[in-house]
């Protein structure tokens, strides 16, 4: 060996360390076939989503794509789709499922001469592609098979799946599609009719004056595809039951057997008053899949461009650990995120695009493959929150968009909202809000209203008074700028709305109850309000007091505000009431709120002003006050959990309690129920849930890396002896990339440099290698 060699072997010793694990280590592999669609594995990209699994010898999959809400506001699927070879390769034994995560497609390999099938979604087209290859011919049968080929009634706690939830008017029906063969294709749409729960809605809100002011995303909107294959022709249709629902098949064949098959389905939704736009949409998207020979080679440079950005590998060499699984169960999660990194509408808490037939979830809803629990057009805040919140510290701002569009193209029918039932400016977003900026319909009736009870309030124990939440999306657009640079001065007027909402409503309020719209101390008081859906009719609830604070300061740092903004921002700073304290044990501890009636969920606003809003923290004033909430707050202790959108994880990493923050990572992280590990749920909601995935994500993200002012603190809540390997983002465009190994930091680089000075290592069990 010579001295150039020597080196060579001592440099790549030096680095194997560092990548001794790679993605793939982490891909999903099943050598046999499913036993339903609750067994099968997430396939996506840009917009779309799709439930793949073999079953009884045929492959099947449901597609999903990001804003096909029905007339009802459900999230309706596109469909499903079986494949059948002939001969059956999946009839050897030989079996091969395999989610390519770097890659972003899934592959199948079946049979012993190896037939290969691949599945994945065009980032940059709404097109699902399905590539068969084998060392002989076979032929092909493709169906298209959907429930919707009917009307079909909702039946009893079927409508909880669209805005009607549990308050449907009688005879409350799903629209049929618009099935059929189109020359050698299958061609389906579904079109919404002009009238929509949109209307109903407004009439019962008592909007119907400003009602042709609104925007209005359902009327008309029309969404479908077509699926086509150069070798395939029209066959038969035929009916059947699968999962206790009734559909019809229709099918391609192959005209002839072949080694090579290719199967496309191209998407299109859009809201037209002519339906013929629709398809001339589609028509280009077809033409763009023919003339664009490298789609599959840009998607695969997207997904490997997305998982270079950012990733944590835990205990590498301990493949099928715990904490081995928490790493891939992060990454699993985050493959899911991705795949609507670009859809027209947010990823939903509540499956997302991966949700599957409902019994398997609940044995009691019997109901079609578009069911899913909490509405389909219809947001919760504070789970939604949880799914965009750790994009910040992955890097993936461009996902972010989707929801930051999504409540500033609803603040105008808000504003109209507010200043239809209250006279004066703002914008009121309620908790359970429908995608057109109007409080969920069935839960603003969910009690008759009585005689006298307020306009615009949510008639719902859970739900009255509930309107900070919005505050913490415009969190996410400061954290955004603050991390990447990305524009704020585009969300300045959805901001300034919400501040300005809490400003006049709560001085109106008081205006209607007596003779000063301010305290003796010349603070507003917030009463009626919620602390989160948990402290009801509370006064100067917290997690409102935290929030506007913490976003009253943002704004006024920023240096777009011209002089009478700056005056008006800075008098509404000093009118925001302070945070309230109770002592507990003899501790000084946060309190919900000032005062509260009733404790009605089981939420934890008290440690809100740890997370989100970072007032109390490693390394900032009153910690142990923070601490002392965490460990004596009678609800706290009683509300703790790991499940769904619980955040205790987040609370005690934040706060540096390692011990805890591990005990509820290693639960929230945990393989789910499911046959794919991170189909977790339903919890409180409905399967698989997206913010119990999200709030695992900032949970393990807070305990590696935090913020405080200029200051990167590494590990402040990571326990001794768990090797680690991440790449995350930080405040002012910083990427941090860590190698801890026996404890000893073996490799960290920052960028830019000018940023490696701001590093902090918070604990003493980690040092730098310095041989």
């Amino acid at each position: 060996m010579n001295l150039k060699q020597g080196i060579i072997i001592i440099c790549l010793l030096l680095v194997l360390p560092l990548y001794g694990q790679s993605l793939s280590d982490y891909n999903p592999i099943w050598n046999t076939p499913s036993k339903g669609s609750h067994e099968s594995m997430p396939c996506g990209g840009g917009s779309i989503g799709m439930n793949v699994w073999v079953e009884n010898g045929e492959l099947y999959f449901y597609f999903s794509r990001s804003g096909t809400f029905d007339a009802n506001n459900g999230f309706l699927k596109g469909g499903r789709v079986k494949i059948h070879l002939t001969p059956n390769p999946f009839e050897s034994g030989d079996f091969r499922q395999e989610l390519k995560l770097e890659d972003g497609y899934i592959e199948i390999t079946a049979g012993k001469e190896k037939n290969i099938i691949e599945i994945w979604a065009d980032v940059f087209h709404p097109v699902i592609h399905v590539d068969v290859k084998g060392s002989r011919k076979t032929d092909i049968e493709v169906s298209y098979e959907s429930w919707r080929y009917k009307n079909r009634l909702l039946r009893k706690d079927e409508s909880h799946f669209n805005s009607y939830k549990g308050n449907p008017p009688e005879g409350l029906f799903t629209a049929k599609d618009s099935i059929g063969f189109i020359d050698n294709q299958i061609g389906f749409c579904h079109r919404n009719a002009a009238e929509t729960v949109f209307d109903r809605t407004v009439e019962r809100q008592g909007l119907n004056d400003v009602k042709d002011q609104m925007m209005n995303p359902l009327k008309h909107l029309t969404f479908g595809g077509r699926i086509y294959g150069d070798n395939l022709v029209a066959g038969k249709t035929y009916t059947g039951i699968y999962t206790d629902t009734d559909f019809k098949g229709w099918s391609l064949k192959s005209r002839k057997p072949a080694q090579e098959h290719q199967i496309r389905l191209a998407l299109a939704t859009l809201q037209c008053e002519n339906p013929a736009d629709w398809e001339t949409m589609l028509n280009k998207t077809i033409s763009k899949v023919q003339t664009d020979k490298k789609a599959k080679q840009k998607t695969r440079q997207w997904w490997n461009s997305y998982w270079k950005r950012s990733y944590v590998f835990i205990d590498s060499g301990k493949i099928g650990s715990d904490y081995w699984k928490v790493g891939r169960n992060y990454q699993l999660f985050r493959y899911m995120l991705g795949c609507n990194a670009y859809g027209s509408e947010p990823t939903k808490f509540n499956g997302g695009l991966f949700t599957f037939d409902p019994v398997h979830i609940d044995s009691t809803r019997v109901f079609t493959p578009d069911f899913r629990l909490w509405g389909g057009g219809t947001m919760t805040a504070q789970n939604q929150r949880l799914v965009y919140f750790p994009m910040l510290k992955s890097g993936d701002f461009d996902m972010m968009k989707p929801q930051f569009d999504f409540y500033e193209r609803m603040l105008d029918n808000a504003k109209l909202r507010t200043k239809v039932y209250w006279n004066h400016g703002g914008a009121c977003f309620s908790e359970q809000i429908e995608n057109f900026g109007l409080p969920n319909l069935a839960e603003y009736d969910w009690k008759p209203r009585h005689e006298g009870f307020p306009v615009g309030v949510d008639s719902n124990p859970w739900l009255e008074y509930t309107w900070d939440t919005a505050l913490e999306f415009a969190l996410m657009m400061f954290d955004a700028h603050l991390y990447n640079n990305e524009p704020i001065v585009p969300h300045l007027p959805f901001i300034e709305s919400l501040l300005t909402f809490f400003d006049e409503h709560y001085s109106y309020l008081a205006l209607r109850r007596g003779t000063n719209k301010l305290d003796g101390d010349g603070h507003l008081v917030l009463y009626p309000g919620s602390a989160c859906e948990t402290y009801k009719m509370a006064t100067n609830a917290t997690s409102t007091v935290a929030a506007l604070k913490v976003i009253t300061e943002k704004l006024l740092e920023l240096p777009e505000l011209y002089a009478t903004q700056r005056e008006h921002w800075s008098g509404f700073l000093k009118r925001i009431p302070p945070i309230s304290y109770r002592e507990v044990q003899g501790k000084k501890t946060i309190s919900p709120a000032k005062m509260w009636e009733r404790i009605n969920n089981s939420e934890v606003p008290s440690l809100y002003p740890v997370y989100p809003w970072r007032i109390y923290g490693i390394g900032q004033p009153e910690l142990q006050t923070a601490i002392n909430t965490y460990l004596y707050d009678p609800e706290a202790i009683e509300f703790r959990s790991h499940i769904g959108w619980k955040q205790d994880n987040i609370f005690a990493a934040c706060l540096g309690l390692t011990e805890e923050a591990e005990r509820l990572t290693l639960l929230k992280l945990s393989d789910g129920p499911h046959r794919f590990p991170a189909f977790w749920g339903p919890g409180f909601d409905w399967t698989p849930d997206h913010n119990w995935g999200g709030s695992g994500m900032i949970g393990l993200q807070e305990m590696l890396l935090q913020a405080n002012g200029d200051s990167i603190l590494l590990f402040p809540a990571w326990p001794e002896n768990r090797d680690v390997h991440f790449r995350l983002h930080a405040p002012k465009q910083t990427t941090v990339e860590v190698t801890l190994r026996n404890n000893k930091i073996e490799f960290m680089q920052v960028e830019p440099k000018t940023r490696e000075k701001d590093i902090v290592i918070c604990s003493s069990h980690f040092y730098l290698r310095r041989d």
